[in-house]
């Protein structure tokens, strides 16, 4: 599969992946499923090493991101950012191909079909290769919703929420209670601490900028759940 030469952040279920060239990472993102869900690979262009957000669907496509070259990318680490199986049904193909180690917070980790080998709280970090990753859990989506954030030292930073923000609003909740929690928690530990050039990446769909979103928060929180 080849990956558009210019990144929007726009892929078409069942096309072909976009790839974005940072200059210490490497973002592939790809449509798969029946539920156009979002996966990412992340590859340290200085080591060679991989890391896939969700492996939602279609275990051979996300195969074929690494490639078959010999010079490919090492899949070290899958982390599933949150419980819902439109998330992980790849999970169990990859992780055995792979023999990566998979990754999630404890609150959700006892619905994956992989018990990971490593559990994340928030707060953690996660390497991707000489890059890092850093863990924010994002309450109310599901009990361990997680966030990855990277901050790029030559540019702005790049977040992966998973269904916990998209444009246009926090993701799915349950009750008020749980609305209330993830709103506050998206509003504290990502658009008050982090500046309106990031970038995020959500579990499905386009991308967007803290910026283009955060003049909508009173909105949302007015709109409710």
């Amino acid at each position: 599969m080849e990956a558009y030469e210019q990144y929007t952040g726009h892929v078409e279920p069942g096309g072909a992946p976009a790839k974005r060239v940072l200059d210490a990472l490497t973002i592939t993102k790809v449509s798969v499923g029946p539920m156009d869900n979002n996966a990412y690979l992340l590859t340290c262009r200085g080591t060679g090493d991989a890391l896939l957000i969700d492996a939602a669907n279609d275990s051979e496509r996300l195969a074929d991101l690494l490639g078959h070259d010999d010079d490919r990318p090492r899949l070290r680490t899958i982390v599933t950012t949150h419980q819902h199986s439109d998330h992980w049904q790849a999970l169990g193909a990859v992780a055995g191909q792979t023999g990566c180690y998979t990754l999630a917070h404890p609150a959700d980790a006892g619905e994956l079909p992989v018990p990971p080998d490593r559990l994340v709280n928030h707060g953690d970090v996660v390497p991707v290769g000489d890059a890092e990753l850093q863990v924010i859990h994002l309450r109310g989506h599901t009990p361990g919703s997680i966030a990855l954030l990277y901050r790029d030292p030559a540019g702005h930073p790049h977040l992966f929420t998973g269904d916990s923000l998209f444009p246009g609003g926090v993701g799915k909740t349950g009750s008020p209670e749980d609305f209330t929690s993830l709103l506050d928690d998206v509003e504290n530990r990502i658009f008050a601490e982090l500046p309106d050039d990031t970038w995020f990446y959500p579990g499905h769909g386009d991308d967007s900028t803290l910026g283009e979103q955060r003049p909508h928060l009173a909105e949302w929180r007015e709109r409710g759940w």
